[in-house]
């Protein structure tokens, strides 16, 4: 017998689903990034803050956490374990102490040029071109626009 589009409940089945399309691809990234963020003593959310000081150093916490799209819940403990292991510093704001900025350490500046080999391995094990992950990139981000604008019209 051939595979029903829909569960015998009348609801699309699992494997048909979007979401749980784009969950999966998430746990395999994830995957696929852990030996080689593991050469350098990150996790995946650290390398991600690393990528964004690497790209624009001493910005405040609440910039960082929304170029990231996370909360201050979960980036403090973050910066605590990055700062811990000597890669970042967290610094008031000399104009504003309410505000604490985050620099990269000399540690974590260092890694910087090992972090560029992270997304070559990455295109790796794609094993597709540059420019298919910039197309497939293009693409999400397409995606999570739409899903983002159509949650402020609620």
């Amino acid at each position: 017998m051939a595979k029903q589009d829909k569960a015998e409940n009348g609801m699309p089945r699992l494997e048909q689903q979007l979401c749980f399309a784009i969950y999966q691809v998430g746990h395999a990234f994830n995957r696929a990034y852990r030996p080689i963020l593991a050469e350098l003593g990150l996790t995946y959310p650290q390398y991600l803050v690393m990528l964004v000081l690497w790209e624009q150093d001493g910005l405040a916490v609440k910039e960082l956490g929304e170029r990231l799209m996370l909360d201050s819940g979960t980036l403090t403990p973050l910066l605590k374990r990055l700062e811990a292991s000597g890669l970042i510093r967290r610094e008031r704001d000399a104009r504003d102490e309410r505000q604490v900025r985050i620099h990269l350490a000399e540690k974590g500046e260092g890694l910087r040029g090992q972090g560029r080999c992270v997304q070559e391995a990455i295109g790796q094990a794609l094993g597709g071109t540059a420019g298919d992950a910039g197309r497939l990139r293009d693409q999400l981000g397409l995606v999570r626009d739409a899903l983002l604008a159509s949650s402020r019209e609620d």
